[in-house]
């Protein structure tokens, strides 16, 4: 082709022809495990990893594409991810931001504006409930915010928090909000959460990082009381279900690699409902800016010169006031542009890890000497039929970011032999993140230095057996039966090697 005699439009259609072309070529590994163009490793000599990037030649494309506008910032392909984006959870709105922890920072910030009543403002010193093994960033932005987390132990078996506890961590006035995580993809009792948060006047934030495609169910009474109930086109029924991260005020995701869909970097915020934290989280992101246009836009409010904020003159360019103390934490418009692509491929990728997740726990089902294997919040036991659940009428469907195991203290080896043999075998495999978190170098500094930085509230035994009993394995969409029967064997062969010693 002659480029010197083709018009943009035609030039354009070429590259990305091409490009499409190099990416089959290119990056067949990286297909989903059930697309019959998948290259496939040799399993004696490559890496099974726990997670890592599926895509094919649309993202590529997309990227590619956005790249030639060379627009760079956020942009068209940003404004129709955060639309469709919300569509998928079922929230108001979502905003982008350049990562899952900088979600969490900007979510627990929005709570700290001063454009908030006082009573429902988080202040300096004021606590929010937290759990204490999971991810460091679900609790370093309360931190950082200037407020105290208050930790409440795990319940090993589902990961998630002793809800038990929040009464007891809860303190009049102090108390401003909970923020934790959906450990693994495994929804924590929204039900039991929802009732405290209504009951004290409290925020809620939940970490949806690791669960993009969860969802919780309970009866529709309860729902009700709690305010909700069937959205518009839905049918009603005895039970209301929805996806996690449209429970509380304010959600966050993660669009990092090992995450249910990817970017590269990337996360955002969902604002559940209430409209107004969506301006005040937009100001956290964009340099603490009272103005909402966004970039290239001018008097979106048409009212651009005709402010007067704190002790400015009258007219001061509403671009360049600041409200609060913010930060720029914008993703690109490509990054944007590659999470549309995955966004069309997720409901696949979230029934890939809920198949690969029940094929590990099969296999593994004749191990139960030696480990305990996770349930889903409500669930009491396991078979190879389904779940039994307990009588409160709630249910959980779990798009797992991992299959978490633990190894009984009666086991004869530790899950950091198991761990040690699954890396020395090419099985990727991870603890629970940081563990117990307060256990952790920077907050054994922390508490030394400024003791009233954080509060425990009850005894962190489930957090420590998490500690020191759990890892998890891959679910995610790339895995294929091979791989999986490689890890189910590798696991039943350590285990053999050991019981019988």
């Amino acid at each position: 082709m002659d480029a010197m005699n083709q018009t943009p439009e035609l030039l354009k259609a070429e590259i990305l022809r091409l490009t499409r072309q190099y990416a089959k070529l290119t990056h067949g590994a990286m297909l989903p495990a059930n697309d019959p163009a998948r290259v496939c490793p040799e399993l004696a000599t490559s890496v099974i990893p726990y997670a890592g990037r599926v895509f094919d030649a649309d993202e590529v494309e997309a990227a590619v594409s956005s790249s030639l506008d060379f627009w760079l910032t956020l942009g068209a392909q940003g404004e129709a991810f955060e639309a469709e984006l919300a569509a998928a959870l079922g929230v108001r709105s979502s905003l982008l931001v350049n990562s899952g922890s900088s979600a969490n920072l900007i979510a627990l910030s929005a709570l700290t504006t001063s454009k908030l009543p006082p009573h429902r403002r988080v202040r300096h010193g004021d606590e929010v409930i937290t759990v204490a093994a999971g991810f460091p960033t679900t609790v370093s932005p309360i931190i950082q915010s200037g407020a105290v987390p208050v930790f409440i132990d795990n319940d090993p078996v589902t990961g998630n928090a002793r809800v038990d506890q929040l009464e007891q961590a809860f303190v009049p006035g102090k108390t401003k909000a909970v923020m934790m995580a959906h450990t693994l993809g495994n929804p924590f009792d929204l039900g039991a959460v929802l009732e405290f948060c209504q009951r004290h006047e409290l925020w809620l934030i939940e970490d949806n990082c690791d669960a993009l495609g969860s969802t919780y169910e309970m009866p529709l009474a309860k729902a009700r009381a709690l305010g909700f109930g069937p959205r518009f086109g839905q049918n009603p029924s005895s039970h209301f279900h929805a996806s996690t991260g449209a429970w509380g005020d304010l959600s966050t995701q993660s669009f990092y690699p090992p995450h249910h869909i990817t970017m590269g970097e990337g996360g955002a915020v969902n604002i559940v409902s209430k409209a107004a934290l969506r301006s005040y989280a937009e100001s956290f992101r964009d340099w603490g800016r009272d103005c909402w246009c966004a970039s290239g836009k001018d008097d979106t409010c048409g009212r651009r010169f005709a402010w007067q904020l704190g002790e400015l003159p009258e007219g001061y360019d509403h671009k360049y006031i600041y409200s609060c103390l913010g930060y720029n934490l914008k993703p690109l418009d490509l990054q944007a542009a590659i999470g549309r692509q995955q966004l069309k491929k997720f409901p696949a990728f979230v029934e890939a890890r809920k198949r690969n997740w029940a094929l590990l726990r099969a296999g593994l089902n004749g191990l139960g000497e030696f480990f305990e294997f996770t349930l889903p919040t409500h669930a009491t036991a396991w078979s190879p039929e389904g779940f039994s659940w307990d009588d409160s009428g709630c249910r959980t469907d779990c798009s797992w970011f991992g299959f978490m195991l633990r190894v009984k203290p009666s086991a004869p080896f530790s899950h950091t032999e198991l761990a040690r043999h699954l890396d020395a075998q090419r099985i990727g495999n991870r603890m629970l993140f940081g563990g117990n978190l307060v256990r952790q170098p920077a907050f054994v500094h922390l508490r030394k230095e400024r003791p009233e930085a954080f509060r425990v509230a009850a005894e962190l035994d489930g957090a420590d057996a998490l500690m020191r009993q759990a890892l998890f394995l891959g679910t995610y969409p790339g895995l294929t039966g091979e791989m999986i029967s490689r890890m189910i064997e590798v696991i039943h062969e350590f285990v053999g090697l050991h019981a019988t010693a």
